[in-house]
């Protein structure tokens, strides 16, 4: 059986199905995903919060352990910046996630606030963070994130400074979303050893998996692109309904399908 560190395969990546709740976990995982995540924007907005709401630490682990009972796949949670500036809050974290029986989590270097955490600091999260994956009593993946190019608080040349301490300090994955173009995503590779995962989102979603792939990529995580685009759906239909009294953006799939996709989804499971 493959290892959900062994699905990190530069240049032949594993596709991580970031999902919000256990249905849509499992229909992802019918439709062929070997991993799911959790998104932390895709779950705040099941509780009517915004991106970026600050669901804590407990409820945050709590939801992605949830969805590693209900699918037969290992689970990796988006955990945000560590729920506080410390490498403490990061090493708690991390320790919570993999008592949860996750196999992994990603924690990145720009606090709720926006702003980043200075590079001595992030570095000694990132160390702390790894060395608690590494005591876990199963094998956990730790993906340490530069958030920073995404957020426009710093450049790729400052990511890649990051990456490469972050990779210095014992992290397992490393990753900076929307890193603005393929070439500088291809030079964030090159300068590191640890496999890179890589963001489908935004202007990225015209990258093929097989463009990804060439560059040397190890991971495709879609963040919260498909509850996004859940609730682009949600807006198509329902605008015409009540504008307009116009139902014909309504239907979609059978329940008899839906229902075949979250049985073959559950195959494996702990729970029924």
């Amino acid at each position: 059986m493959t290892t959900f560190r062994e699905m990190h395969r530069p240049g032949d990546p594993l596709v991580l199905a970031n999902a919000w709740d256990v249905g849509s976990a499992r229909m992802l995982v019918a439709l062929g995903a070997k991993a799911i995540g959790t998104t932390s924007a895709g779950y705040a907005f099941t509780r009517g919060l915004p991106d970026g709401g600050r669901v804590g630490r407990d409820e945050a682990i709590a939801h992605a352990a949830d969805l590693a009972k209900h699918v037969g796949v290992p689970v990796s949670a988006d955990l945000e910046d560590g729920y506080g500036p410390d490498p403490m809050d990061c090493a708690k974290t991390v320790q919570q996630a993999a008592l949860a029986g996750l196999a992994g989590c990603s924690i990145e270097d720009v606090g709720p606030d926006g702003t980043a955490y200075s590079f001595a600091a992030a570095a000694a999260r990132v160390e702390t963070a790894a060395q608690a994956a590494r005591q876990a009593r199963h094998d956990f993946v730790f993906c340490a994130r530069a958030d920073g190019v995404m957020h426009g608080v710093y450049d790729v040349d400052e990511a890649i400074r990051r990456l490469q301490a972050f990779e210095a300090a014992g992290a397992d994955l490393l990753y900076c979303p929307m890193p603005g173009e393929m070439a500088d995503l291809k030079r964030i590779i090159a300068a590191v050893t640890k496999p890179v995962n890589a963001l489908a989102a935004g202007p990225w979603t015209q990258v093929s998996g097989k463009d990804f792939a060439e560059a040397g990529v190890a991971r495709i995580s879609l963040g919260s692109a498909l509850a996004r685009a859940t609730h682009q759906t949600i807006r198509d239909a329902a605008q015409p309904l009540f504008l307009a009294g116009d139902f014909s953006r309504l239907g979609g799939i059978g329940s008899g399908e839906v229902d075949d996709y979250l049985a073959k989804g559950a195959e494996g499971a702990e729970l029924p």
